[in-house]
């Protein structure tokens, strides 16, 4: 987890590292002896502290994060938002349009005068995160294992993966965490995107997501459609190709939305953590 420190007056930014905060597996002592533990910046009575997070999209989860944070910071101001917000607030700043993350998981929403005024549910690993690494590397592993792809290349895979089917099936099935289990392997696609099949699975991915998310929002012809996350980034040119087919504006493509988002916040104000 990554924190930033941000003062309007000198544009100073301290940048501090300590494990995630998930709400959904943490409660209000975990956070708080986390923090406890790891924040380790003596001065803490900031002007105000927004803190986006995985799984913070409804009151209740955010008010577990956001009574941790009051016990410890002693802020008044702290404002709890999905990292979807955070995303938007970076990609987008003060302009209208179509913020996405592609990265394990995937999502996407119509943002306009600050706020997202319309999500489409990505409904995780199992039932959506189209264009996900989580999703790309299911489908690898899928046509590895049903011999979907050429000889050449799952005699490859399992060179480099010296794992069997019984592993893999065990990890996706049995383990927890079976869509970072999964998006592990899109590093194998990365590395040999001079292979068309496998050029094919992501653009295959990446046409599910446009056309079951992107093509949801009434104003997606409209609107610039920017993207963040490590699958968005290190496939841009088939990302590119993808927006170019469905004849939509590209807008920014970027890994990580910190430095957007911090420009949001020095020009609005506050703390804000990004996970």
């Amino acid at each position: 987890m990554i924190w930033a420190l941000l003062n309007r007056e000198t544009n100073q930014r301290q940048i501090i590292t300590t494990s995630g905060i998930n709400p959904f597996y943490q409660n209000r002592e975990d956070i708080l002896e986390l923090l406890q533990n790891e924040f380790k910046v003596v001065e803490r009575e900031f002007e105000a502290i927004f803190f986006y997070g995985a799984g913070c999209a409804n009151s209740i989860v955010n008010e577990t994060v956001s009574s941790s944070l009051h016990l410890f910071f002693k802020t008044p101001s702290i404002h709890v938002y999905s990292d979807l917000r955070a995303a938007a607030h970076a990609l987008c700043g003060e302009r209208e349009g179509i913020a996405c993350i592609l990265g394990t998981g995937s999502n996407s929403c119509h943002y306009k005068e600050g706020n997202i005024v319309k999500n489409v549910s990505p409904l995780g690993f199992i039932l959506g995160d189209e264009g996900s690494g989580a999703v790309i590397g299911k489908m690898l592993l899928s046509d590895i294992l049903k011999d979907q792809l050429p000889s050449h290349i799952v005699e490859l895979f399992f060179k480099e993966y010296p794992i069997s089917s019984t592993e893999i099936l065990e990890n996706i099935y049995k383990k927890p965490f079976p869509n970072r289990y999964a998006a592990q392997f899109t590093k194998f696609i990365s590395a040999h995107l001079d292979k068309p099949e496998l050029v094919r699975l992501v653009e295959h991915s990446f046409d599910l997501f446009i056309t079951r998310n992107i093509l949801q929002y009434t104003e997606y012809k409209k609107l610039p459609i920017h993207f963040t996350g490590s699958i968005a980034y290190h496939f841009q040119t088939i990302l590119e190709d993808s927006l170019k087919k469905h004849h939509l504006q590209i807008g920014t493509i970027v890994q990580d939305p910190m430095d957007g988002l911090m420009e949001y916040h020095l020009k609005n104000g506050g703390w804000y953590q990004q996970i």
